[in-house]
């Protein structure tokens, strides 16, 4: 080891010098045993302070230790560049666009439709008067395409609805599977038409608001009878829903690609007329849903589609003919005594908690486009007036029905129509109910809540409206016992249904509604509505009466005057049934 000092820098000689003066005045060179010359001093570090004051050690010999300036650390080297980056978080978990949330997704959406399908099995019944209708005149339709078949009447002229669509469909299928096969037809089209809108309500949001959107729709009043209801109804909805998910389904797309949705609309116009009430719903859905980045080119989309539903419409109607249908049973249908208070209750009673779901929906959207789960991603939504505008037209929607049927004050098919508007609205309540579950599904109770009392409702009113009369031990009396054939003449209340049961051995013509009728009488005078049916009556014209008196009142008392003391006729059977509206029978009266 070297007996050698360390000696400081050269800049720091002078502070050094003064630093052995201290030394010797304080302690002496004498009062050691080593000399000056060998002393030890204190190594020098790099951290020595040579301007700071040094202190006077507690004992002699006590080295001092200088202090310094810390040394400033070296830089660490940049990390390389990662080999992946992490994709942006949706707004929750429920709403990650992967593999494993749409197989989530479409698990649940098959829950629901499940249920819907169960909802709309578990009601029973023989052809209602409309379901008989449009079959049995499907088939004169089918006979005339295939065969040249003349027409007993002119269909057109009262359907609300082309006969030669719908009818002819529901015939074809009657052919091979029954009344049973018509009505699971009208089934899947609902089912579908509930698929579709879980598309659309997942494309305008989120996965969690399309659940909601369907689930609601599904236990609708509506869309439980017409889900085993063999009528256009069915087909005209699912065509709207087909029209709705083209145009959401191009909302970025050129504007002329919304043409896809034009063909679907048309022909759910020319399936039920009165879907023609939801064609401007259509056109302003399409502008509204534009990307937001197109500025005033969102406006040409909903030109593209108005022109495209218009000239569809138009080159239909020169195909088709004169259809007198549009007129007597949708622009200037006749007016009904129901009050607009009946209408409103009865409107909210069947749709009003879905069409509540989608005022808040409506309303939260607007003033919030996300829930706050993550707030840096809030830009990526439209603005404030696109949102607002957006449940304007949805949930609007939903008022249009019963508004047009308090302008005509009749409540005449207004449970079925109910749900054509309730499905525009409904995204709007799916979103509603995921606004009241919250973020992180913080009160789930609110949502499982409002689904189940959807559900209840729509159970209690559907077993309700899907309730008529029985009619299977009538038209068996009329086959077996009555012995109706091609050659009789006929009066019967709802005379659809026999018609329809007994086609292959009577024709169309052969049956007389309770409705109206124009008969002169064998006193040489002309009678018309009730009295001609009294007087039709007492000459014995009708070979079988069958009446129940629960659809045309006045009729039935008017023929019960005309067999007051009359000879000609019997009364052959009685058959009671049991409806929602209480107790009633057949009667069927058989001339001697």
């Amino acid at each position: 080891m070297s007996s050698r000092q360390p000696q400081p820098p050269q800049e720091h000689q002078q502070q050094y010098q003064q630093y052995q003066e201290y030394q010797q005045e304080s302690y002496g060179q004498d009062s050691y045993a080593w000399p000056p010359q060998q002393q030890t001093y204190p190594p020098y570090y790099e951290t020595y302070d040579p301007y700071a004051e040094p202190s006077t050690p507690s004992s002699p010999g006590t080295p001092v230790r200088a202090t310094g300036p810390e040394p400033e650390p070296e830089p660490e080297p940049e990390p390389d560049d990662p080999g992946y980056t992490l994709p942006a978080v949706p707004e929750s978990s429920w709403a990650v666009d992967n593999r494993r949330g749409k197989l989530l997704g479409r698990g649940v959406l098959g829950c629901l439709l499940l249920v819907q399908a169960g909802l709309s099995l578990r009601l029973r019944g023989t052809a209602f008067q409309d379901e008989a209708l449009y079959i049995a005149s499907g088939h004169y339709e089918l006979n005339n395409l295939l065969h040249g078949t003349k027409l007993p009447v002119d269909f057109a002229g009262y359907f609300s609805g082309h006969p030669k669509l719908y009818p002819v469909l529901a015939a074809a299928v009657d052919s091979y599977f029954g009344l049973t096969g018509v009505r699971v037809l009208s089934l899947l089209f609902m089912l579908a038409a509930t698929g579709l809108l879980y598309a659309v309500t997942r494309r305008l949001f989120n996965l969690r608001a399309a659940l909601g959107a369907a689930a609601l729709f599904s236990v609708l009043q509506s869309t439980t009878v017409l889900g085993n209801f063999a009528t256009y109804d069915a087909a005209a909805i699912f065509l709207l829903a087909l029209s709705m998910y083209a145009v959401v389904r191009t909302d970025r797309m050129r504007s002329a690609a919304v043409l896809l949705a034009a063909p679907p609309a048309a022909l759910a116009f020319a399936v039920k007329y009165a879907s023609g009430l939801y064609l401007p719903t259509l056109v302003l859905l399409a502008v509204v849903t534009a990307h937001r980045h197109r500025g005033v080119k969102t406006l040409s989309r909903g030109v593209f589609l108005g022109a495209g539903i218009g000239a569809l419409l138009g080159a239909g109607y020169l195909l088709s003919g004169p259809l007198g249908g549009i007129s007597s049973t949708t622009t200037n249908r006749a007016q009904g005594a129901d009050s607009a208070m009946k209408l409103l209750e009865h409107s909210a009673e069947w749709g009003g908690l879905v069409f509540l779901a989608a005022l808040v929906g409506s309303v939260a959207y607007a003033l919030r486009g996300r829930m706050g789960e993550m707030p840096w991603i809030e830009g990526e939504t439209a603005g404030r007036v696109r949102r607002a505008g957006l449940g304007v037209v949805l949930t609007g929607t939903a008022l249009l029905a019963p508004a047009y049927q308090i302008h005509l004050h009749t409540e005449v098919s207004l449970y079925k129509h109910v749900g054509f508007g309730l499905l525009f609205a409904a995204p709007m309540a799916g979103l509603g109910m995921a606004r009241l579950v919250g973020p992180h599904f913080r009160h789930p109770q609110l949502g499982i809540m409002v689904y189940v009392l959807a559900l209840v409702f729509g159970m209690v009113q559907a077993q309700k409206a899907y309730s008529f009369p029985d009619s299977s031990p009538m038209v068996a009396y009329l086959r077996t016992v009555a012995h109706v054939d091609k050659k009789g003449f006929y009066l019967a209340e709802e005379q659809e249904v026999p018609a329809y049961y007994l086609r292959d051995v009577t024709g169309w013509n052969q049956w007389q509604n309770t409705y109206f009728m124009d008969y002169r009488g064998k006193d040489g005078k002309q009678h018309t509505g009730p009295d001609a049916f009294e007087q039709a009556v007492r000459d014995g014209r009708f070979d079988v009466i069958v009446m129940h008196g629960s659809v045309t009142p006045a009729t039935y008392e008017a023929v019960k005057k005309g067999l007051k003391g009359n000879t000609h006729y019997r009364l052959a059977a009685v058959f009671p049934f049991t409806t929602s509206s209480g107790q009633n029978a057949y009667r069927i009266w058989v001339k001697r």
